[in-house]
């Protein structure tokens, strides 16, 4: 096999053409890439050149050169030439008539622009591309080598304090998932052409070199020579020599996912956010305190197993985790002069590649089971307030735990033994909501308490994680390694200082999700740093009624104003909101559960629809639960439609409501179903199917053909 790292796209001779014909000069680096893209991706090259699409060229423009190229601002200013030329040279080569030449140059011109966004984007950049710039920004040839070589040996030497970082919001681990899916997606793109070579070469030839099919491994030949010319690619489109720099002697300048143990945490707590809430958008909330940067160090080198892998002084069975970590190792500089944000980084491979090795907590007969990046990311998304291992273990239990318990802070004893033991009896009481607990209740406790203890004990060594008698929770280390690893997953994560400054539709939206204590105090912190004024809470009631009225899967007002109750928002910005037409009910319910007298007929209907829709699915869901109930007790297997549930509560819950609604039950069920379409759909179907009053049934059926409707136009909407 010839070893050339040329490709038949017609450059060489496209580039003397463009000088000769159309006396330009063309930049070499990015006519190769515009021009290897494409027929890569498929571009037809009977024209001697590839022939670019509409198609091909968003694809090449936006998807590709931004992830595989390094260009100066003169290139990118001399974009648009290079593709006038070309569609002007597949012209010459009568493969385009005049309209096709000039809806090519339409699309191209249309390009352009978002070409210059993609390379300008930071979650566009790979190592190559990263140190490219940089490099290039210091006066450096990228295409000498040997120049390249000694940029690359001085930036090793250099202090890791006085190196540059990548922009933000990237992270190392960010650059490395990039590097390494887009050398996928190269070597997937040269597999294609090989394909094509093999099956139809075109007539302007192969476009790849010819492969060693005669080789005794032909597979692995082929593989290595693919791989080769992509790293000669890569070299020309970055810097010369990066990949085989980046490949041994200055591979820690570019670490690739798997020498980063925390990206494989990171994808996993992704994994646990979208079980929770369907959407990586959702943030989490800031952890209440975080070291200083100048505090990371001390923290991490304090923590016995980070101190025990950088010295060399543990067991056979953490030597797996010592590798992965590069401790002792390649990761000793950044243990001995490593910035806060490294070491930040090394203190989550630590905790991330301990927690990997740790088995799960599992309840009698596979009941429950949950392992040590569950328990990491429970502890965040509660705020990272402390939790009790005899809870945490009541709460995975088939009958859970009462609502009001499971976010709820535990106490931090100061003196507790080390030894994990149950609390007594009045604690434990206290801690599930039991009136009493019985000695059955403690054994059944008892085993799997001291798994998770355990379990919270050897998390505990990496410094993240503290556990004093039952109480367990994350360190200041912990909270800050734990935002670190979310946001490399691509959690939303915030700190205290974002969440101060979002307005007061993101900060509702975004506490309706806390914990009631942690989303109160952030409710009265937004509107305190606002100066504490009517208008401050006013904005955030007006952005509860705007959300009601907008999202379909919106929390009820109850939940709202219960956080806004805790915050303590004044009487007078409720008072003012007693006219609202969605939240008006429920300032009225506030108010009167703080002694006030506030007559109802203040209040609009839609606003006391509002409030019923949200109390009627309450006792929908409370028939629900109350039926499943006896179907166990009773051990029925088949499962009854909603339809089919008798609504013990819910009928006169609704009766009691309508007999006071103006205009009686059928005015009443057209309210609901305007007031709220899609909570109210299973109301009505319920009245519908099991009111004895048939007017009231008819009426509720109408109804829900009208709710149906409003619930897929608002859904309808929400999609675009």
């Amino acid at each position: 096999m010839t070893r050339t790292n040329a490709l038949n796209t017609g450059r060489d001779d496209f580039l003397s053409w463009a000088t000769g014909e159309r006396g330009v000069a063309l930049p070499v680096r990015l006519t190769d890439a515009v021009l290897t893209m494409l027929a890569l991706r498929g571009a037809d090259r009977r024209a001697g050149v590839p022939e670019p699409t509409p198609g091909l060229l968003r694809q090449v423009l936006h998807e590709d050169l931004p992830q595989l190229l390094c260009a100066g601002d003169d290139e990118l200013d001399a974009l648009p030439g290079v593709l006038g030329t070309l569609a002007d040279r597949v012209r010459a080569a009568g493969r385009l008539n005049a309209k096709r030449h000039a809806r090519l140059l339409a699309a191209a011109e249309d390009a352009v622009p978002g070409f210059r966004r993609a390379m300008a984007d930071p979650a566009n950049l790979t190592w190559h591309r990263w140190y490219a710039s940089l490099l290039t920004a210091d006066g450096v040839d990228p295409d000498d080598p040997a120049a390249v070589g000694a940029w690359l040996d001085a930036h090793e030497n250099t202090p890791h304090a006085d190196r540059p970082v990548p922009p933000e919001p990237l992270h190392r681990s960010d650059l490395a998932e990039r590097t390494f899916a887009v050398r996928i997606r190269l070597g997937e793109a040269l597999l294609a052409a090989f394909a094509r070579d093999t099956r139809e070469a075109s007539p302007a030839g192969p476009l790849l070199p010819t492969p060693p099919l005669d080789d005794r491994r032909p597979d692995d030949a082929l593989s290595s020579e693919l791989e080769r010319i992509a790293d000669a690619l890569t070299d020309r489109w970055t810097a010369a020599g990066l990949a085989e720099a980046f490949a041994a002697r200055h591979a820690a300048l570019a670490p690739a996912p798997e020498t980063m143990p925390h990206v494989t945490l990171a994808d996993r707590m992704l994994d646990e956010h979208l079980d929770y809430y369907g959407d990586a958008s959702v943030p989490l909330p800031p952890p209440p305190a975080v070291p200083s940067p100048d505090e990371i160090r001390d923290l991490l080198h304090a923590a016995p197993l980070p101190a025990a892998l950088a010295a060399g002084t543990f067991d056979d069975e953490l030597r797996d985790v010592a590798e992965r970590c590069g401790l002792p190792g390649p990761a000793t500089a950044v243990w001995a002069e490593g910035t806060p944000q490294e070491l930040l980084e090394l203190a989550a491979d630590v905790l991330a590649a301990q927690a990997e090795r740790l088995p799960p907590v599992t309840g009698p007969q596979e009941a429950y089971s949950f392992d040590a990046a569950h328990l990491l990311y429970s502890l965040y998304e509660r705020g990272s307030t402390p939790d009790s291992v005899a809870r945490k273990i009541a709460d995975a239990k088939s009958d859970g735990l009462p609502p009001e318990l499971e976010d709820a802070p535990t106490p931090v004893s100061r003196n507790a033994p080390d030894a994990y033991a149950l609390p007594s009896p009045e604690e434990l009481s206290a801690l599930l909501g039991l009136p009493a607990v019985t000695d059955a209740d403690r054994a059944e406790l008892d085993a799997p308490a001291g798994g998770l203890a355990s379990l919270v004990d050897q998390l505990a060594a990496t410094g993240c994680v503290f556990r004093t008698g039952d109480t367990y929770g994350l360190t200041p280390l912990g909270a800050a390694v734990m935002r670190h690893v979310l946001t490399a997953g691509h959690v939303a994560a915030p700190d205290q200082e974002t969440v101060a400054e979002w307005n007061a539709a993101e900060t509702v939206a975004a506490t309706r999700h806390w914990p009631t204590r942690i989303a109160a105090a952030t409710l009265a912190a937004w509107a305190a740093h606002r100066g504490g004024t009517d208008e401050a809470w006013g904005e955030l009631l007006d952005a509860v009624s705007a959300a009601k009225a907008d999202e379909a899967d919106a929390a009820r007002t109850s939940e709202y104003f219960a956080r806004l109750d805790v915050a303590a928002i004044p009487d007078t910005v409720l008072r003012a909101a007693l006219t609202d037409p969605v939240t008006g009910a429920a300032a009225r319910g506030l108010l009167l559960a703080r002694g006030e007298s506030v007559p109802e007929d203040t209040v609009p209907l839609t606003a006391r629809a509002t409030v019923l829709v949200e109390e009627l699915d309450q006792r929908w869901t409370d028939d629900m639960l109350g039926h499943m109930k006896r179907r166990h007790a009773t051990d029925e297997t088949v499962t009854p439609a909603a339809a089919d549930t008798p609504p013990t509560t819910l009928l006169p819950a609704f009766d009691t409501a309508a007999a006071a609604w103006p205009g009686g039950a059928a005015a009443l069920v057209d309210a609901l179903a305007e007031a709220d379409p899609g909570t109210s759909l299973r109301i009505l179907d319920t009245l519908h199917a099991h009111h004895p009053d048939r007017t009231v049934a008819d009426a509720a059926a109408h109804a829900k053909k009208t709710a149906q409707r409003a619930s897929s136009s608002r859904r309808s909407n929400e999609r675009t």
